[in-house]
């Protein structure tokens, strides 16, 4: 029985054998062997720990994705390319909206004596709603918006899940928008 040939990928490592057997045991394969050193790739590309785990984890759907897989010779390469042009793409992303954004907060204005009154207006009714939210329901909103943490942290931090961090802030603000509408409605005359 002939073996077959090792083959080396163009960075000098030895590439993996052509795809034999289930598609799903080989990427297992490859998650269990090569995930710590393509989540060591990332990071170096990407900003985050978090940011490396979201990309590694969409590279493996995509690689998971493939019409005819077996078509693919060297799946770790593959999946390191493709994660690659994740974070590239990501970075991209970052960089332009971030540019947009120090764009919008370098323009210089100066607001009218009626907005700066309307701002003190809106200011006091986000506090006194902020002081109707259940406790927990404030908190996760102060530390998503005060603190800028993720719910990720935030759940970590309040000892929760996650889904249940992002419920609270949804309903946090739902009823602070509810309260700010009701605030700028015009006034019933009796």
């Amino acid at each position: 029985m002939d073996a077959e040939p090792i083959t080396t990928n163009p960075d000098g490592s030895a590439g993996l054998d052509p795809i034999q057997g289930p598609h799903a045991e080989r990427i297992a394969q490859i998650f269990r062997e090569h995930n710590q050193s393509l989540l060591q790739f990332l990071a170096g590309r990407l900003a985050s720990e978090q940011d490396a785990k979201e990309v590694a984890q969409e590279a493996y759907v995509r690689v998971l994705q493939l019409d005819k897989p077996e078509g693919v010779s060297f799946l770790r390469a593959f999946l390191f390319k493709t994660a690659a042009n994740l974070a590239i793409d990501r970075v991209r992303r970052r960089r332009t909206s971030e540019t947009h954004q120090h764009y919008f907060f370098d323009l210089q204005f100066e607001p009218s004596a009626e907005s700066r009154i309307s701002s003190a207006e809106d200011a006091t009714v986000t506090i006194a709603a902020l002081g109707e939210l259940p406790a927990r329901h404030r908190a996760a909103f102060l530390l998503s918006r005060v603190d800028g943490l993720s719910t990720h942290e935030i759940a970590a931090r309040m000892g929760v899940g996650e889904r249940a961090i992002r419920g609270y802030l949804v309903r946090a603000l739902l009823h602070l928008r509810t309260r700010l509408q009701k605030a700028h409605s015009p006034q019933r005359t009796r």
